[in-house]
């Protein structure tokens, strides 16, 4: 289900419902958007038209660029779907919303965001761990925002509950054309078996 492709069409980017306290994030946000078209890749993301969600996916409209939203029935309302999408998904649970998001994605980026986007991406950092997809996962670090996230993941690796081939697939930058580059030069570690199918999750 999650095979890699050697051309990334379409990177899953989690990002907040909110705007955040810094204008900062909002810049980052248009700035990876249009990124994004510059690389001609589409977006696929949450489907809301709040929060950094929609500045993200405006900013790729706005350069003609593809975006794909991927929403549950019950949150279509409270995140007010944005029907101006290339494509919008209404889906029946939040596991749906993440596995559709996943399949139809060959990269990711998580930007500042709450829980639900902490839960997202650690989430698809989990699968990878599991062996259950070999795509780039990119942490996009606006003005340090995850510094002391990262801290706290390089201690779990000291304290030996994360190896260091599995703190190796976090890829992490303040630039979003850098981060970008870096997912599309990636090349995955051949030293993370797989431990179970996608049927078995």
């Amino acid at each position: 289900m999650f095979l890699q492709s050697n051309t990334i069409k379409r990177i899953c980017v989690f990002c907040g419902s909110n705007h955040g306290a810094r204008s900062a994030y909002t810049d980052a946000a248009q700035q990876l958007g249009k990124a994004l078209v510059s690389h001609e890749i589409g977006l696929v993301y949450g489907g809301g038209s709040i929060g950094l969600m929609t500045v993200v996916a405006d900013a790729v409209l706005e350069e003609k660029g593809e975006v794909v939203g991927v929403i549950p029935h019950a949150l279509s309302s409270k995140e007010f779907a944005h029907y101006g999408l290339t494509e919008l998904h209404l889906v029946s649970s939040m596991h749906e919303r993440k596995a559709m998001m996943a399949e139809l994605s060959g990269a990711f980026i998580a930007m500042p965001g709450g829980f639900g986007t902490l839960d997202e991406f650690f989430e698809i950092v989990t699968w990878a761990q599991l062996g259950l997809h070999t795509k780039p996962i990119g942490l996009l670090n606006v003005g340090g925002y995850f510094d002391l996230l990262m801290k706290f993941v390089d201690y779990m690796q000291q304290e030996r509950f994360i190896s260091t081939e599995h703190r190796q697939l976090i890829i992490t930058s303040h630039n979003p054309e850098e981060l970008l580059s870096a997912l599309i030069r990636y090349k995955p570690s051949q030293q993370i078996p797989k431990v179970i199918d996608w049927k078995e999750t």
